[in-house]
């Protein structure tokens, strides 16, 4: 099995002003990519061609860093591009909603801890929103390409939202301003497919 470069499902100025089309294909067609390329020749080097990416995050310390950097860069991507839309969405009112008030007390005090994450996340890295193995949400964050379904992860859980803050992500738009990358980014998600992966989380 050789993993591919997802398809997005919007064209690449579709996410502007917030996150604008050069940024959007260099960061797909040469950074995800490149991820997707050395991911499967880590891969086949380790004899593991066949073995499913989640299940080898579960035991990434004892793998190589070829395999932990291009799987975890390969897979944050993939889910990245899946919880962005145009104009972006509203929260809907449903389980995930609910969570999110009794956890944080409300969208926006879940913004602002979420925004704290990544912007105070040294050097590059995520920010995620998680379901735990206790079926509750938190938010986290992980340097470079790790992510919280990784063994080695100190908050470990399923991601349902998450946040590239590697420079590549929002360099060209945004410089070294990163809580405006960040703030723009609200304008994008798409809670309609967090809340599909939480409801998943959830099963």
């Amino acid at each position: 099995m050789s993993y591919k470069l997802p398809e997005l499902p919007y064209s690449y100025d579709a996410l502007a002003p917030y996150i604008d089309a050069t940024t959007m294909e260099i960061h797909h067609t040469k950074h995800h990519q490149g991820y997707v390329n050395k991911l499967n020749a880590a891969l086949e080097e380790a004899k593991l061609e066949d073995s499913d990416l989640e299940g080898l995050f579960g035991k990434i310390s004892k793998l190589s860093s070829g395999i932990r950097n291009n799987g975890g860069g390969h897979f944050n991507h993939s889910l990245f591009w899946t919880i962005l839309t145009p104009g972006g969405s509203e929260l809907p009112e449903g389980e995930l909603a609910k969570s999110v008030e009794s956890t944080f007390g409300s969208l926006e005090d879940l913004k602002t801890t979420f925004a704290n994450a990544a912007a105070t996340r040294f050097g590059s890295g995520w920010a995620w929103l998680i379901v735990d193995a206790d079926g509750e949400l938190k938010v986290t964050s992980t340097p470079n390409q790790d992510n919280p379904l990784m063994d080695t992860a100190p908050d470990q859980g399923t991601p349902i939202l998450g946040l590239d803050v590697w420079e590549h992500a929002y360099y060209l738009n945004y410089q070294n301003k990163r809580p405006e990358y960040i703030d723009a980014f609200w304008n994008i998600v798409d809670w309609k497919a967090v809340e599909k992966r939480y409801l998943a989380a959830k099963s």
